[in-house]
């Protein structure tokens, strides 16, 4: 029986070894964490549930195709609540707008921020939606394994249709007038740890799906995806090990042979998929040459300060998910994108999961997640951690303020904190940027680290930091492009 190895139990880890273990290969997985997950991860403290990585749940149609794909139906085995109002944003005067599916309760609002801008978005959302369909099709769903599957005639139209050249919030312009406005519609391109300000405009079709195929929260937080992922894996024959880290892997005549784990063990394979931070397996597992130096020359993404606090009382005014969205739009991300200091009033984030699921903190009680995003490590080792977590914590209590939560500070149990530093250590994310490499045009698409390595033929790498990209959508869709690729190198070798 053919034999994989797979390093890292993210859902990409997961994910590609239940495809290759229902195809009847023998798949161990070794995870260094005690638990699955990478950054969907979780823990519980006190009768508190935290997701510690994504907080919602985008793009259901891919998860539909995917866990089909896995021989499962997406909403039987999840218990899925709507959320809408998606979120809830609050401008630096208090003012609010609430981002919903509801086209008639958007209007009145939008309508009152600038006459006219309801046809705006209409608009926007038409060009969403054929961003989205095309970059799906064309993009996102393909695996570019050659420079002609990716530049060819076919895809000329792509430079006209999908708006890559044109930065998305200049691209705006088109559409609103309102600075706020521009800014409601583009901060989801933080999802890709990207600046609004660099993302091409191909990235409107994510306020698309949003509003189109709604956000979701499975009853439970995000870390059940990983639990459903875990029972097909074992189910279809995989093996895990946890708490069982990677050290080196073994080339030898241009071909990965084995992982030698900590303690010196050797397992032998004939395949190896890495699931671990792809800049990260170059540089520490994988034979020195100059791939991993190029790979440190590329951008990468932001990262984030994210606070976990156990709070012992329920603060209502609190929805969801609450977005705080500076006036100084740019400003922010210009200090993101140079690992500056946060200014005074950052945009950032807040998520209550009590609202969508009562079991997430006990009676009377709540758990707060905020999410501060900042610049990636700078390399030099000179940040003062401290200093800056301290500033984000004041940050989020300022900010909280224009809701009327003027007490949260005297009311918190207990926290936890992630920095840059934490995700580098917990997940060895390359400089701690908690996307993998950032999404620019130029690392998008063929131009993205590809799924096998280009001088190895049976050694693959699924994650953030490949094609299509970071999340949990790319994930899924990212293992199921892996898992394919493995099957067929291992069909040819056998032939």
């Amino acid at each position: 029986m053919t034999s994989v190895i797979v390093i890292g139990a993210g859902i990409g880890g997961i994910t590609t070894a239940a495809h290759l273990a229902k195809r009847g290969y023998q798949v161990k997985v070794y995870e260094k964490n005690q638990r699955p997950g990478g950054r969907c991860d979780h823990f519980e403290r006190a009768g508190h549930r935290f997701d510690t990585g994504p907080t919602l749940l985008i793009m259901p149609l891919v998860y539909e195709d995917e866990f089909r794909a896995l021989g499962v139906s997406f909403r039987e085995v999840l218990e899925l609540r709507r959320v809408d109002p998606t979120y809830n944003l609050v401008f630096d005067d208090g003012s609010q707008l609430a981002l919903s599916s509801d086209m008639s309760f958007m209007t009145g609002q939008l309508e009152a921020i600038e006459p006219g801008s309801s046809d705006g978005l209409a608009r926007y959302l038409k060009e969403g939606e054929r961003h989205y369909h095309l970059a799906m099709e064309r993009l996102v769903n393909r695996d570019f394994r050659t420079a002609g599957d990716f530049f060819n005639v076919q895809n000329v139209p792509l430079l006209f249709q999908l708006q890559p050249l044109a930065p998305h919030y200049r691209h705006m312009g088109a559409y609103f007038k309102s600075e706020r406005l521009k800014s409601a519609f583009t901060f989801q391109d933080v999802y890709m740890g990207l600046s609004p300000f660099k993302a091409p405009a191909t990235f409107s079709m994510m306020p698309y799906t949003e509003i189109a195929h709604g956000v979701w929260y499975p009853v439970g937080g995000m870390n059940r995806i990983v639990d459903v992922l875990m029972d097909i894996a074992t189910a279809a024959g995989v093996e895990f090990e946890f708490g069982v880290e990677v050290e080196q892997i073994e080339i030898v005549g241009g071909r990965a042979r084995a992982v030698i784990l900590e303690g010196g063990r050797r397992i032998a394979a004939d395949a190896v998929v890495a699931n671990a931070d792809l800049p990260y397996v170059y540089d520490k597992l994988l034979p020195d040459d100059d791939l991993a130096e190029r790979l440190e020359q590329k951008q990468y993404s932001c990262s984030t300060i994210s606070f976990f606090w156990g709070v012992d009382k329920a603060y209502p005014a609190l929805n969801p998910h609450t977005l705080f969205l500076t006036d100084d739009y740019a400003e922010n991300f210009e200090r993101i994108d140079h690992q500056q200091p946060l200014q005074d009033t950052p945009s950032l984030y807040i998520h209550a999961p009590a609202r969508l699921d009562p079991t997430a903190a006990p009676p009377g009680e709540d758990t707060l997640i905020a999410i501060v995003p900042v610049g990636h490590l700078n390399g030099r080792g000179d940040e003062d951690w401290h200093s800056l977590m301290a500033d984000a914590r004041q940050a989020v209590f300022k900010r909280l303020e224009l809701l009327g939560i003027t007490d949260l500070a005297a009311h918190i149990k207990f926290e936890m904190c992630f920095n840059p530093q934490s995700w580098h250590h917990r997940y060895n994310l390359a400089k701690g940027a908690t996307h993998g490499l950032s999404h620019t045009l130029m690392q998008l698409a063929y131009l993205r680290p590809h799924h096998q390595h280009a001088r190895y033929p049976n050694m693959f790498f699924v994650g953030a930091s490949t094609h299509p990209g970071t999340g949990v959508p790319s994930a899924l869709i990212s293992a199921h492009q892996v898992a394919d690729h493995v099957v067929e190198v291992m069909q040819a070798v056998e032939v």
